[in-house]
């Protein structure tokens, strides 16, 4: 069995470290001496008021120790990693908010055996001494659609209990009055989780094993096994199926999910999702929900009640009414709590329209002008040139980039060659330049979108007045220093701007009258091409090249092979038509 790497000082004391971790960096947090305990550190104001104690394994952060605060949990009873705390802790925690003058305690317990015995031995014993405590289990999870006897396992949903709870208890609530209303909320809830991977306990491997295309649908947040396998899908196809599941009437465990409900939804990182796929997730649910009719009050996306490292998320639905959804509202300053917006997230306006573009009045040539079929077939030949690069280009970015550099600039072909053909092309060289930048900067991504987009939008500004053969040489020379400007490279940093400088410096010739255009391009495209070629010996000064050894970097720049390409390609097509 391989043990997966953690980031501990050894496995018997990670749980130790995890909390004191916590309140080392939380004053409002103290250890109880002796016990893997953590309580609000001013229980002075806990008298007259119901304490709420809460705990579990650790393995779950921020649960549980990050909802101790006003207006939420009391303290907690944590255990060693995926194990019921020791009963003399919890014990300890009672006597200690007895002590200090609480109106009854409240044990809030997730609905695992090895947790309901403990705090309910706990319980007993504090009961014996004269303390006046109950117990809530919440057992939230609806992946099982017939009833077993252990009951329904407690997850994600406990989290909403705990704020319920401290809601009512800052707000004066007797200890029955809490039970009454935390019952009741609890049985108005579900949670289903679904995961990519397993998770590993310090020192141990994997809990579970799931294939490349497989997931698991219905897990507990200790790596239990689910209800079924099922092969990878679309988030949507994955978030509606999860949904279904949740809310279908054959399932004892269901969330009555009817059109007019109001929720409360908790998008629940298991610990190793990350956040883009979070949010995608989160999307695709209050989505699938809105479709459904139901009103989506409050949505919190994060990470609430993890399984160590597991690459998984789980969706929680609690049905809320106006004074429910003021109990999840109400303040609290538990660290792990999120700040949320009262307001509902249905309903509301999601999208601001985009400023409105003054219309640019462009005169436009005709399709079968001169003029339009030779700049048609020069970016034509551009076009071609760089497509056929496309394999060659990635294979050199692989060295240092992430090897997408001829994917980059055939993507800006492709959107180019679609140009063309949807359009007439602007009769001014300026207007040209500056049409192909706002296309490069739409379609092409990446870095190198915006330097091509930066190098044309700066280059068109010599051409507004002029477009002789001196007027391309300063465009040239303007779109290479916004280049340098705005990238902050220079020639001999292993990058695009060491062939377009060489090619700039031989343009210059252009300036001076009588000057053959094309014998001065061929030696650009040349200077352009030995300039690439000679990357290959450089260090990387600047881009991503620049963080991988020089010893590495034996091939030259892809963007200079790039840039010398395309400076090549509108020689051969003004040569073309020369003739």
């Amino acid at each position: 069995m391989q043990v997966s790497k953690k980031l501990v000082n050894s496995v018997p004391g990670c749980a130790d470290d995890a909390l004191a971790g916590l309140v080392a960096c939380n004053p409002a947090i103290q250890l109880l001496q002796g016990h893997r305990v953590a309580l609000r550190s001013d229980l002075e104001n806990v008298r007259g008021r119901v304490a709420l104690l809460s705990g579990g394994g650790s393995g779950h952060e921020p649960a549980h120790a990050g909802y101790i605060g006003k207006g939420m949990l009391t303290g907690v009873v944590a255990g060693a990693v995926f194990t019921s705390p020791a009963v003399g802790s919890i014990l300890a925690a009672i006597k200690a908010v007895t002590q200090a003058g609480s109106a009854g305690t409240l044990l809030i317990v997730k609905n695992y055996t090895g947790d309901r015995l403990n705090f309910g031995l706990a319980l007993e014993q504090a009961r014996a001494e004269g303390a006046d405590v109950r117990m809530v289990v919440v057992g939230d999870d609806s992946a099982f659609t017939t009833q077993k006897k252990a009951g329904r396992r407690g997850l994600c949903g406990t989290v909403l209990i705990h704020k319920v709870a401290g809601a009512l208890s800052e707000a004066g609530a007797s200890l029955e009055e809490i039970v009454h209303r935390v019952t009741a909320a609890a049985g108005a809830m579900g949670t289903l989780g679904v995961s990519l991977s397993p998770c590993s306990v310090p020192g141990s491997g994997p809990t579970f094993q799931l294939a490349q295309d497989e997931l698991e649908l219905g897990l507990g947040i200790h790596g239990e096994a689910g209800v079924r396998r099922m092969k990878m899908a679309p988030a949507d196809e994955i978030v509606k199926m999860m949904l279904d599941h949740m809310s279908s009437p054959s399932n004892v465990s269901r969330v009555a999910l009817e059109p007019g409900a109001s929720v409360v939804l908790v998008v629940n990182n298991l610990g190793g999702l990350s956040f883009l796929e979070l949010g995608v997730v989160a999307g695709a649910a209050v989505h699938c929900l809105e479709d459904r009719g139901i009103h989506v009050s409050r949505a919190l996306v994060g990470a609430f009640m993890t399984a160590l490292e597991m690459a998984g998320v789980s969706l929680t639905i609690l049905l809320v009414d106006d004074k429910l959804l003021g109990l999840i509202d109400a303040e609290t300053t538990a660290v792990a709590w999120p700040t949320l917006a009262r307001v509902p997230v249905t309903g509301r306006s999601r999208v601001l329209a985009a400023p409105e573009e003054a219309p640019k009045a462009q005169e436009m040539v005709p399709a079968g002008a001169p003029a339009s079929q030779q700049v048609r077939l020069v970016l034509e030949r551009v076009c071609s040139t760089l497509l056929g690069l496309q394999e060659e280009l990635n294979e050199l970015d692989r060295a240092a980039g992430d090897g997408d550099c001829g994917s980059t600039h055939a993507r800006a072909a492709r959107a180019i060659q679609e140009w063309l053909n949807s359009t007439p092309l602007p009769a001014q060289p300026s207007q040209l330049l500056s049409s192909l930048a706002g296309l490069l900067l739409e379609k092409m991504g990446g870095s190198s979108g915006a330097l091509y987009g930066l190098f044309l939008t700066a280059a068109a500004q010599p051409l507004q007045s002029h477009s002789d053969p001196a007027a391309w040489a300063a465009a040239m020379e303007a779109g290479v220093k916004a280049m340098q400007r705005y990238g902050g490279a220079a020639p001999g940093d292993r990058t695009m701007l060491d062939s377009l400088c060489a090619a700039a410096e031989e343009l210059r010739t252009l300036q001076a009258p009588g000057t053959d255009l094309l014998l001065v391009l061929a030696k650009a495209v040349q200077s352009a091409e030995a300039a690439a070629e000679a990357t290959k010996n450089m260090e990387a000064g600047a881009g991503r090249a620049s963080y991988i050894s020089s010893a590495r970097l034996e091939l030259p720049d892809p963007g200079a092979v790039a840039a010398a390409a395309i400076l090549r390609a509108v020689l051969e097509g003004l040569q073309s038509q020369s003739g």
